[in-house]
Protein backbone atom coordinates (compact mmCIF):
# COMPACT_ATOMS: atom_id res chain seq x y z
CA UNK A 1 0.00 0.00 0.00
CA UNK A 2 1.21 3.47 -0.82
CA UNK A 3 2.49 5.75 1.91
CA UNK A 4 1.14 8.74 0.02
CA UNK A 5 -2.04 10.30 1.33
CA UNK A 6 -4.94 12.22 -0.12
CA UNK A 7 -4.75 15.98 0.28
CA UNK A 8 -7.93 17.44 1.74
CA UNK A 9 -9.53 20.81 1.01
CA UNK A 10 -8.40 23.55 1.73
CA UNK A 11 -4.85 22.21 1.15
CA UNK A 12 -3.18 24.74 -1.19
CA UNK A 13 -1.68 22.07 -3.47
CA UNK A 14 -5.20 21.29 -4.72
CA UNK A 15 -5.31 24.75 -6.35
CA UNK A 16 -2.07 24.29 -8.30
CA UNK A 17 -1.94 23.49 -12.01
CA UNK A 18 -0.28 20.17 -12.80
CA UNK A 19 2.57 19.97 -15.28
CA UNK A 20 2.60 17.73 -18.36
CA UNK A 21 4.39 14.40 -18.19
CA UNK A 22 7.29 14.51 -20.67
CA UNK A 23 8.61 11.01 -20.09
CA UNK A 24 6.71 7.93 -18.94
CA UNK A 25 9.37 6.27 -16.83
CA UNK A 26 9.56 4.12 -13.68
CA UNK A 27 8.70 7.13 -11.52
CA UNK A 28 5.42 7.65 -13.41
CA UNK A 29 4.66 3.90 -13.33
CA UNK A 30 5.18 3.90 -9.53
CA UNK A 31 2.93 6.97 -9.24
CA UNK A 32 0.19 5.17 -11.21
CA UNK A 33 0.50 2.09 -8.97
CA UNK A 34 0.30 4.25 -5.85
CA UNK A 35 -2.75 6.09 -7.19
CA UNK A 36 -4.57 2.84 -7.95
CA UNK A 37 -3.68 1.47 -4.51
CA UNK A 38 -5.17 4.60 -2.95
CA UNK A 39 -8.47 4.53 -4.87
CA UNK A 40 -8.81 0.80 -4.14
CA UNK A 41 -7.82 1.28 -0.49
CA UNK A 42 -9.84 2.09 2.56
CA UNK A 43 -11.48 5.13 0.94
CA UNK A 44 -13.47 3.89 -2.02
CA UNK A 45 -13.21 6.22 -4.96
CA UNK A 46 -13.72 6.06 -8.70
CA UNK A 47 -10.97 8.46 -9.73
CA UNK A 48 -7.86 10.20 -8.55
CA UNK A 49 -5.65 12.93 -9.98
CA UNK A 50 -1.96 12.94 -9.04
CA UNK A 51 -2.31 16.43 -7.54
CA UNK A 52 -4.67 14.93 -4.93
CA UNK A 53 -1.66 13.13 -3.45
CA UNK A 54 0.59 16.15 -3.84
CA UNK A 55 2.21 15.27 -7.18
CA UNK A 56 1.86 18.02 -9.76
CA UNK A 57 1.86 15.77 -12.83
CA UNK A 58 -0.97 15.44 -15.38
CA UNK A 59 -1.88 11.86 -14.49
CA UNK A 60 -5.32 10.49 -13.57
CA UNK A 61 -6.46 7.00 -12.65
CA UNK A 62 -10.07 5.90 -12.94
CA UNK A 63 -11.92 2.78 -11.85
CA UNK A 64 -15.70 3.15 -12.03
CA UNK A 65 -16.06 -0.46 -10.79
CA UNK A 66 -14.62 0.43 -7.34
CA UNK A 67 -12.04 -2.34 -7.68
CA UNK A 68 -14.50 -5.00 -8.79
CA UNK A 69 -13.41 -5.25 -12.44
CA UNK A 70 -9.80 -4.50 -13.36
CA UNK A 71 -10.74 -4.30 -17.05
CA UNK A 72 -12.47 -0.98 -16.29
CA UNK A 73 -9.32 0.71 -14.96
CA UNK A 74 -8.31 3.67 -17.08
CA UNK A 75 -5.04 5.58 -16.78
CA UNK A 76 -4.82 8.89 -18.62
CA UNK A 77 -1.58 10.83 -18.93
CA UNK A 78 -1.74 14.44 -20.15
CA UNK A 79 -5.51 14.20 -20.77
CA UNK A 80 -7.27 16.92 -22.72
CA UNK A 81 -11.00 17.28 -23.23
CA UNK A 82 -11.27 18.41 -26.85
CA UNK A 83 -15.05 18.27 -27.40
CA UNK A 84 -18.10 18.58 -25.15
CA UNK A 85 -21.78 18.09 -25.86
CA UNK A 86 -25.02 18.41 -23.93
CA UNK A 87 -25.42 18.94 -20.19
CA UNK A 88 -26.61 16.90 -17.25
CA UNK A 89 -26.83 17.39 -13.51
CA UNK A 90 -25.61 14.63 -11.22
CA UNK A 91 -24.42 14.31 -7.64
CA UNK A 92 -20.64 14.37 -7.20
CA UNK A 93 -18.30 13.80 -4.32
CA UNK A 94 -14.54 13.95 -4.01
CA UNK A 95 -11.85 12.15 -2.02
CA UNK A 96 -10.31 15.58 -1.32
CA UNK A 97 -13.62 16.89 0.05
CA UNK A 98 -14.65 13.83 2.06
CA UNK A 99 -18.25 13.15 2.99
CA UNK A 100 -19.62 16.06 0.99
CA UNK A 101 -21.79 15.72 -2.10
CA UNK A 102 -23.45 18.25 -4.38
CA UNK A 103 -25.46 18.35 -7.59
CA UNK A 104 -23.11 19.53 -10.35
CA UNK A 105 -23.90 20.42 -13.97
CA UNK A 106 -21.38 19.18 -16.55
CA UNK A 107 -21.31 18.28 -20.23
CA UNK A 108 -22.92 14.89 -20.85
CA UNK A 109 -20.61 13.71 -23.65
CA UNK A 110 -16.93 14.41 -24.19
CA UNK A 111 -14.03 13.53 -26.47
CA UNK A 112 -10.67 12.97 -24.82
CA UNK A 113 -7.11 12.89 -26.12
CA UNK A 114 -4.39 11.51 -23.84
CA UNK A 115 -1.66 8.94 -23.50
CA UNK A 116 -2.13 5.57 -21.84
CA UNK A 117 0.31 4.24 -19.24
CA UNK A 118 2.58 2.89 -21.99
CA UNK A 119 2.71 6.27 -23.72
CA UNK A 120 0.44 5.37 -26.63
CA UNK A 121 -1.80 8.18 -27.93
CA UNK A 122 -5.48 7.56 -27.33
CA UNK A 123 -8.49 9.49 -28.58
CA UNK A 124 -12.00 8.47 -27.57
CA UNK A 125 -15.54 9.66 -26.94
CA UNK A 126 -17.46 8.82 -23.80
CA UNK A 127 -20.58 9.84 -21.92
CA UNK A 128 -22.39 9.34 -18.65
CA UNK A 129 -20.46 8.38 -15.53
CA UNK A 130 -17.08 7.95 -17.23
CA UNK A 131 -17.36 11.38 -18.90
CA UNK A 132 -18.21 12.93 -15.53
CA UNK A 133 -15.29 11.23 -13.75
CA UNK A 134 -12.82 12.33 -16.43
CA UNK A 135 -14.07 15.94 -16.28
CA UNK A 136 -13.85 15.92 -12.48
CA UNK A 137 -10.26 14.60 -12.54
CA UNK A 138 -9.12 16.92 -15.35
CA UNK A 139 -10.50 19.81 -13.29
CA UNK A 140 -8.17 18.71 -10.47
CA UNK A 141 -5.21 18.87 -12.85
CA UNK A 142 -6.20 22.47 -13.53
CA UNK A 143 -6.47 23.44 -9.85
CA UNK A 144 -10.26 23.30 -9.79
CA UNK A 145 -12.56 21.44 -7.39
CA UNK A 146 -16.15 20.34 -7.96
CA UNK A 147 -17.28 22.79 -5.29
CA UNK A 148 -16.12 25.58 -7.63
CA UNK A 149 -18.95 24.60 -9.98
CA UNK A 150 -21.64 25.09 -7.35
CA UNK A 151 -23.82 28.21 -7.39
CA UNK A 152 -22.19 30.99 -5.33
CA UNK A 153 -24.71 30.86 -2.47
CA UNK A 154 -24.32 27.09 -2.05
CA UNK A 155 -20.53 27.42 -2.28
CA UNK A 156 -20.49 30.09 0.45
CA UNK A 157 -22.67 27.93 2.73
CA UNK A 158 -20.41 24.93 2.05
CA UNK A 159 -17.23 26.86 2.89
CA UNK A 160 -18.61 28.19 6.19
CA UNK A 161 -19.90 24.77 7.21
CA UNK A 162 -16.72 22.98 6.07
CA UNK A 163 -14.38 25.34 7.94
CA UNK A 164 -16.52 25.17 11.08
CA UNK A 165 -16.40 21.36 10.99
CA UNK A 166 -12.60 21.42 10.51
CA UNK A 167 -12.22 23.79 13.49
CA UNK A 168 -14.42 21.54 15.66
CA UNK A 169 -12.36 18.54 14.56
CA UNK A 170 -9.13 20.29 15.59
CA UNK A 171 -10.61 21.10 19.01
CA UNK A 172 -11.58 17.43 19.51
CA UNK A 173 -8.04 16.34 18.60
CA UNK A 174 -6.39 18.72 21.12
Amino acid sequence: MSERSIKVYPDKVLRKISKPVNKIDDTIQELIKDMLDIIHGSTPGVGLAAVQIGVLKRVITIDPSLGEDSSQILVLINPEIVEMEGTEIFEEGCLSVPQYFAEIERPEKIRVKAQDKEGNSIDFKTEGLLARIIQHEVDHLNGKLFIDLMPRVKKDVFKRKWMKERQEEEVRKS
